[in-house]
């Protein structure tokens, strides 16, 4: 079968891979290494042929722990030469503070303080070499910045020590006038049996206490959320809203375990199509928009050779592509995405019953379009009070629309608050609004078959509408008891 290419990697996609991700010998705490080590400049060259944009990695992935300088030299100088050659780039770089034992009780937050000085020059130093590379951010995750029993931590001290870690690197920064920006990544637990800042919600308060919080942000992890059971899509919205989203990382996670690393997409594809739509197309109203790196996270399966390892690299690009794809039809489609048009507005008649301490109502619709079509609507009714109360009357909808009518009649049950006054006057105008959700449509040559089979009007998501009632509808009062009726109508009851 042909390539499709819609799902073919471009430069213009800007997707980057972690050195360590590609480079993973499948080491894990309880089997050794599947996999030879990786030389840095195959995996620049290998990515770059695949259609990637950027390689981003730890100090200790690139440089080897205790190199001397000329080393290190050496080794940059190759890298960037690799970098030249294939013209990928390196928009992020971070710093290992969790492998080596000096670091068995965190970095910057360490009971030690020898150790905090240590990680803060080890910093540092990365964070130049950030600047010389030209990357823009720079990724900080306390893996070890935590503790596995309450007590082995005055948790105050703890907290002022991270901050003033954090502010100690971003005042270097602005000092260096390097255009570079902190993003601090949240994650609960693993390898520490609780991590400080577990999600982006304690990430973003933690960085409202900082002297120089105005280039900290945050770069959540799809599986470090989705571990926790918690929804990655409102967690990147919420630090976009909050204009703190300064890199994202991508893998997949099924459910609440260990961190898995899979591939994007694996998991949960339907928060995965949901996080692409967001990064992609924005908030549909409108707002800050993500421009970052689609920045993968993973660890391909340690059961594969370096061909599956290339093969899995591939896959995290062209699973976001088709996301991609058929996101932005999402947003396209009138149907199912209704093109965020804002709310559908339809005139409604009302007429209230009054029954006991349930309140009834019956509401004229218009039905939805296409015409020829049976709908179901769900919603609530709100009405004001009548001259004279202060308490408005709040009641439940569910409507019915079938093809061919001009206008149908829906019921409406539902309480109204204590002291509330009903019914509404008779013979008086009142206005109010009915909200509808989850408009949902078959075709009328298809009334016979059955509620699992009809074809919902929004493939993904539901719809949602304000619906004013008109200005120009009389309500009247009637008792609960229907009227007696005569004739062929009175037998069908």
């Amino acid at each position: 079968m042909p390539a499709n290419p819609a799902v073919a990697p471009t430069r213009d996609d800007q997707f980057s891979f972690g050195l360590w991700t590609v480079s993973w010998q499948g080491r894990d705490q309880f089997g050794d290494a599947t996999r030879a080590p990786l030389d840095p400049i195959e995996a620049v060259e290998k990515l770059s042929e695949l259609g990637a944009w950027g390689i981003t990695f730890h100090d200790d992935d690139l440089i080897p722990f205790g190199s001397d300088d000329a080393g290190r030299d050496r080794i940059l100088s190759n890298f960037r030469a690799a970098l030249d050659r294939t013209g990928m780039v390196v928009p992020m770089v971070t710093t290992n503070l969790f492998t080596h034992p000096v670091f068995k009780d965190g970095g910057l937050t360490s009971n030690d303080r020898s150790v905090r000085r240590y990680a803060l020059r080890k910093v540092l130093r990365n964070v130049d070499l950030t600047a010389e590379l030209g990357a823009q951010t720079f990724v900080m995750w306390g893996g070890r910045e935590g503790m596995e029993y309450d007590g082995s931590k005055d948790l105050g001290a703890v907290f002022d020590r991270y901050r003033e870690g954090i502010d100690t690197v971003a005042a270097y920064i602005k000092d260096s006038g390097y255009d570079i920006r902190i993003a601090l990544e949240p994650k609960p637990n693993e390898p520490r049996g609780d991590i400080l800042l577990p999600t982006v919600g304690h990430a973003l308060a933690f960085i409202a206490t900082l002297e120089h919080g105005d280039i900290v942000g945050v770069n959540p992890e799809t599986g470090h959320e989705q571990m926790a059971g918690l929804n990655y899509t409102h967690g990147i919205a919420q630090a976009l809203w909050a204009g703190k989203l300064f890199h994202i990382d991508l893998n997949g996670q099924k459910s609440i375990k260990f961190d898995q690393d899979l591939v994007f997409g694996h998991g949960d594809l339907l928060s995965a199509f949901f996080t692409v739509d967001l990064v992609e197309n924005g908030f549909p109203g409108g707002g800050p928009k993500y421009n970052g790196p689609r920045h993968f996270d993973y660890k391909p399966s340690r059961t594969e050779g370096y061909d599956g390892v290339w093969a899995s690299a591939l896959a995290n690009m062209r699973t976001y592509l088709l996301l991609k794809e058929r996101a932005l039809a999402f947003r396209a489609d009138p149907g199912g995405g209704r093109e965020h048009r804002g709310p559908d507005r339809r005139q409604v008649g009302v007429r209230i019953l009054r029954c006991g301490p349930h309140r009834r109502a019956l509401v004229r619709l218009r039905p939805p379009e296409p015409a020829g079509r049976r709908a179901r609507a769900r919603g609530s009714l709100t009405l004001p009070a009548r001259p004279g109360c202060h308490t408005s009357h709040r009641v439940a909808i569910l409507g019915k629309f079938r093809p061919f009518r001009p206008e149908k009649r829906a019921t409406v049950r539902g309480r109204t608050p204590p002291g509330a006054c009903w019914p509404p006057r008779s013979g008086r105008v009142h206005s109010g609004e009915i909200a509808v959700d989850g408009i949902c449509d078959r075709s009328s040559s298809s009334r016979k078959r059955s509620r699992a089979n009809r074809k919902p009007i929004a493939s993904i998501g539901t719809s949602s509408a304000i619906i004013p009632i008109s200005d120009g509808v009389q309500e009247s009062v009637r008792s609960c008891r229907r009227p007696k009726a005569s004739g062929p109508s009175a037998a069908r009851r």
